[in-house]
């Protein structure tokens, strides 16, 4: 139990250090806006950096989202089932879906970054194109991470499917739904 913790708390240290991209990017967008549409001089390097900056908020936050069970499934369905058959379901899907993706993508992703970097690969969509290397350098590394994580996931089937329930995650957020049902039932308790 402590190891699939500690995997979560990688995932979720990872994923709380490349959300701020969002900062770049609000940034990045409202300064190109600003430019083109108040001075009307556009700048070569806002699309560049912004495909950029939430490329690698996508990939590098996946990991982020499957420790939290964040990712979207059929949970009107879902929801209704016993936990035991939630778990050999989720089983099954981990080990025919996303292994394979999750090891195609450190395959793929490091042959794509590897030429890339020989290449010394810049943008395309502007002359002067920043390097992109860097950024597809993430992408064997974002895989590794979505392995570790997914492996993880097996893990809390397995012992979802012996003992019937699912085991704890790592909590640092709640949703405002919530928060804010559970302060109603409090206020309604306290009347």
């Amino acid at each position: 139990m402590s190891l699939l913790l500690f995997i979560d708390r990688i995932s979720t240290w990872v994923g709380k250090a490349f959300s701020w991209c969002i900062l770049g990017l609000t940034f990045v967008i409202g300064f190109e806006v600003f430019m083109r549409y108040v001075l009307r001089s556009p700048t070569s390097w806002a699309y560049d950096t912004s495909y950029i900056l939430y490329g690698t908020l996508f990939i590098m936050c996946g990991a982020y989202l499957l420790a939290r069970n964040g990712h979207v499934r059929g949970d009107f369905l879902y929801r209704l089932w016993p936990v035991k058959v939630q778990a050999g379901v989720d089983l099954v899907l981990y080990l025919i879906f996303f292994l394979p993706a999750a090891l195609t993508l450190i395959y793929s992703g490091y042959d794509f970054a590897r030429l890339s970097w020989v290449m010394n690969e810049h943008s395309s969509f502007t002359p002067d194109g920043p390097p992109i290397y860097p950024f597809k350098a993430l992408l064997p590394i974002a895989g590794v991470l979505l392995l570790l994580q997914g492996l993880a996931e097996i893990g809390r089937c397995v012992m979802a499917l012996r003992t019937g329930e699912w085991p704890a995650r790592l909590h640092d957020v709640e949703e405002l739904e919530q928060v804010m049902l559970r302060e109603h039932a409090e206020q309604e308790a306290g009347k």
